[in-house]
């Protein structure tokens, strides 16, 4: 979820290099950053249900599935996100400890404050990657599946 603009370009080799010494996480598009606000009560409760039925659902299979802190690099777009839920099959993504470049699929639980944001920029970014398969865009007013 985003919650300020921080002004002033940034290369993603810098980005990466604050973020790992950062107590608060921030999103990167193409040279800007974006400080994450909290999530409410219902926002990672719904986030934490969805983690627990895809992991017991991939259990087994080779894929993993991440919540909230693990990144989502999108190359094409020159992004990293933090998905609230994210699952990858890839064996190339076992080696990328700090991000993930082969999701699958994405879950982000929607928020009033980044509601456009998500379903704008995020939501187009997120169809740059070749392995996804499926995202789901979840608000308690709509519904999105791509």
């Amino acid at each position: 979820m985003i919650a300020d603009k921080i002004p002033n370009y940034i290369s993603k080799e810098d980005y990466l290099s604050q973020e790992e010494d950062s107590a608060i996480k921030h999103e990167y598009s193409d040279g800007e950053i974006y400080a994450m606000a909290g999530a409410s009560d219902a926002h990672v409760t719904i986030a934490g249900n969805l983690f627990a039925l895809l992991r017991n659902h991939v259990r087994g299979t080779g894929c993993r599935v991440y919540m909230a802190d693990m990144k989502a690099y999108i190359e094409a777009a020159n992004s990293y996100y933090y998905p609230d839920v994210m699952v990858t099959c890839d064996a190339r993504d076992r080696e990328l400890t700090n991000y993930k470049k082969y999701p699958c699929l994405i879950v982000e639980v929607l928020s009033p404050k980044t509601e456009a944001f998500d379903r704008g920029n995020k939501f187009y970014n997120y169809q740059k990657l070749d392995t996804l398969v499926a995202g789901l865009f979840h608000s308690k007013y709509k519904q999105d599946m791509v």
